[in-house]
């Protein structure tokens, strides 16, 4: 064992990781056992997940009929809504049909159509797309003909996304209340690292039963969803995101020389620190195989030991699922300091600084409507 690339485990709280990578371990729960997976799972969001994956392992079966009801509830969820995501993909090819251009489906929505083993269980609350910058005004114009307008962000945020960040501000369908997130960049024009996003879309793989969708390649979709992950300061749902890490990462493996091109592509991209990150945690939480030569061959992106060990104390904490059962007396610092790290890494500090006064003390109008990330 490679003395920089494992974090020992000491999540004994933590039902839901512990249940992903042994779920044999449920045959000996008790009720009170079982209720606190549900609690937990569902504050994840991962509880469609669980459940499917104790079905794979023949274990639905014997959750108490107390508590299957939750599991079948938010299985059935699921499905219906990986349903109304390849719909809903389907609405916006024919709304930017007219332009021409390739749309590259992002994250959950990316796993759906492409039929991935990370859509299993997946919750969504928005589809994420990518297009050229210079096609941004057509493809909103062509979208609020079709049904989207922005949501009710303050006069503030809409000028911070348009000026700012790496998309314009979220699209809600008046109708179906069916939320867009338009990207040009899979990270804000003020980040400290700048991948191509030129680079990404040249790479993207065409859907075969949906025309003029793309998604992203194998190894930029584990990229962008380990970018996406150590980069976002708000993190309710960090759990699920590096399960579907988990399952992008497991599902890739086999193939011939995937670590040696997915180490390389992430220099390529200035990815190479986030993927250090997001390999380091799915060990820790989800027992991911991952070879020692893939760290070593990250020996350069890695921090140091001071820095390292902070971050243990920050991520170990903000990635287990938000309850009280997972949560101790460092929890609430470490929400705090992944938040300010994530704005750090965004924006510059001339900046940052305004920016979080702004959010802090000066907000015009209230959000808490708008839609989240998915």
């Amino acid at each position: 064992m490679s003395r920089f690339s494992r974090v020992r485990s000491t999540r004994p709280k933590d039902h839901v990781s512990a249940t992903l990578c042994n779920p044999g371990r449920v045959r000996q729960f008790s009720m009170a056992d079982w209720d606190l997976l549900i609690r937990q799972a569902r504050s994840a969001g991962l509880l469609a997940r669980v459940r499917h994956v104790l079905d794979q392992h023949d274990l639905v079966s014997g959750i108490p009929n107390e508590a299957r009801w939750h599991f079948d509830a938010a299985a059935t969820l699921a499905d219906k809504q990986q349903l109304a995501v390849r719909w809903e993909v389907s609405q916006i090819r024919l709304a930017l049909a007219k332009l021409a251009i390739p749309v590259i489906v992002l994250k959950g929505g990316a796993y759906v159509v492409a039929g991935l083993p990370a859509a299993a269980g997946r919750l969504f609350n928005d589809i994420d797309i990518l297009v050229p910058r210079e096609q941004l005004g057509p493809v909103e114009a062509a979208l609020m003909l079709a049904g989207w307008n922005a949501t009710g962000l303050s006069d503030y945020d809409q000028r911070y996304y348009r000026r700012w960040m790496h998309e314009i501000p979220p699209m809600q369908h008046i109708k179906r209340a069916t939320v867009i997130d338009v990207h040009h960049a899979i990270l804000p024009d003020t980040a400290r690292y700048h991948p191509d996003s030129g680079r990404l879309r040249s790479s993207a793989v065409a859907v075969e039963d949906m025309p003029g969708i793309y998604v992203l390649s194998t190894e930029d979709r584990i990229l962008h969803s380990a970018t996406h992950l150590f980069h976002d300061g708000e993190l309710p749902h960090g759990l699920r995101d590096l399960t579907d890490l988990d399952l992008l990462v497991r599902d890739a493996a086999d193939s011939p020389n995937f670590w040696p091109r997915l180490t390389a592509r992430a220099d390529e991209l200035q990815l190479a620190r986030s993927l250090y990150y997001a390999l380091r945690y799915l060990h820790y939480f989800l027992d991911t195989p991952i070879p020692d030569s893939v760290f070593t061959s990250l020996r350069a992106a890695a921090p140091n030991r001071l820095t390292l060990g902070l971050m243990d104390a920050i991520f170990t904490r903000v990635l287990a699922p938000v309850h009280a059962s997972c949560a101790d007396a460092l929890t609430p610092a470490a929400r705090l300091a992944a938040f300010v790290r994530a704005h750090w890494l965004r924006m510059p500090v001339h900046l940052l600084v305004p920016h979080l006064f702004h959010k802090a003390f000066m907000r015009s109008t209230p959000d808490s409507d708008v839609p989240k990330p998915a």
